[in-house]
């Protein structure tokens, strides 16, 4: 399986401008790439090809200022968010999809996007890794590169693609590299049940006998605070308005959800290791805060808690140790409850105790 690590950049002047700039022409090279396959579609009812757009787009200034791999990988990120459209929209027309999709749009005009790496650009040099440019760029600024520290706790040998992601106003190096799987003695039988919700972020009870809950008052706190502080800075401000300050509150909130996904997770996947537990239930409904109607200020608080990437971070510590993760619709583990004998059963909506 392949993981990924995050390291915050703290760029110099010189490599803050490159980053910028590169992120900037990604951004209109993506433009490019989807208002061709939106043209190909309306005129021609054809999809576009997953290379098409790569050869279509060789004579683009935005195409050569940037490594041609790096490119490549750009534009096949446009060529998969039509090719899953394709996909949704089969399934609407079979009526397995609720609500019609939506075409992929432009990207937003003077915005930057993602600049994605594949390891054979990448090279490693004193300890730095060397990130090439394009050959426009060489041209333009006389500069062919730069650089990105190598992060002490991975092997280069394991790394299999390092993005730029701009963020907020701040610029993140994602190293996607193998992740070896962990060997650790589990008991089958042994399950853990999950129950989110909203104070209680987790409830989690085994049948072992063990049980423990991670509170969701913390991150309902600093929701109310991030919201309270959009709402004065965006005070008789048309709606699209948005700043620095704006970007580095949001950045700090977001910040805040990855470190409780993380620990929380970190605390179920301990709790499974320290009791032998081999199998995790873990109560979900999907599109749950779509249509959630529970008044506007739970509403709030409810479709702001990462729930959804919690549980797919649970998902994935479970395939690294080797424990088996299912999803059930949440009913189940919200009714019953092995160490009290109690059984759920389908059609009866509440649990039935044994006598």
């Amino acid at each position: 399986m392949f993981g990924c690590q995050q390291v915050l950049l703290n760029p110099d002047t010189e490599l803050k401008a490159i980053l910028e700039f590169i992120c900037f022409e990604s951004n209109k090279l993506m433009n490019q790439g989807i208002y061709y396959a939106r043209q190909l579609y309306f005129k021609s009812k054809k999809w576009v090809q997953k290379h098409t757009l790569s050869y279509e787009h060789q004579s683009s200034k935005h195409y050569q200022v940037l490594y041609s791999q790096a490119v490549q990988q750009s534009l096949i990120s446009v060529y998969e968010s039509f090719k899953s459209y394709r996909g949704l929209l089969k399934l609407w027309n079979t009526g397995q999809l609720e609500h019609k999709p939506k075409m992929p749009n432009y990207r937003t005009k003077g915005g930057m996007a993602v600049v994605s790496y594949p390891k054979q650009a990448l090279k490693l040099e004193n300890g730095v890794i060397r990130v090439p440019l394009g050959t426009l760029c060489k041209t333009w600024f006389g500069i062919d590169h730069f650089a990105v520290e190598m992060p002490s706790n991975l092997k280069f040998e394991e790394i299999k693609e390092l993005r730029v992601v701009p963020r907020n106003g701040c610029f993140y190096a994602e190293f996607a590299n193998r992740v070896q799987p962990i060997q650790i003695d589990v008991n089958p039988t042994n399950v853990l049940g999950i129950d989110p919700g909203l104070m209680n972020w987790l409830t989690c009870v085994s049948n072992t006998g063990t049980s423990f809950i991670v509170d969701g008052l913390h991150l309902k706190s600093l929701n109310q605070w991030y919201n309270r502080q959009i709402s004065v800075l965006k005070a008789g401000k048309p709606q699209r308005f948005w700043s620095n300050q704006l970007a580095q509150i949001t950045e700090t909130r977001n910040r805040q959800m990855r470190d409780a996904v993380n620990k929380a997770a970190r605390l179920v996947m301990n709790h499974c290791i320290e009791n032998r537990i081999g199998r995790v239930v873990f109560g979900w409904n999907r599109g749950q805060k779509n249509e959630s109607n529970m008044g506007a200020k739970t509403n709030q608080k409810f479709v702001q808690i990462p729930t959804a990437r919690l549980k797919d971070r649970i998902a994935q510590l479970c395939e690294q140790h080797g424990i088996e993760f299912v999803e059930t619709e949440e009913s189940y583990t919200s009714k019953a409850s092995f160490v009290d004998s109690q059984h759920y059963k389908l059609g009866i909506n509440e649990a039935l105790r044994k006598p």
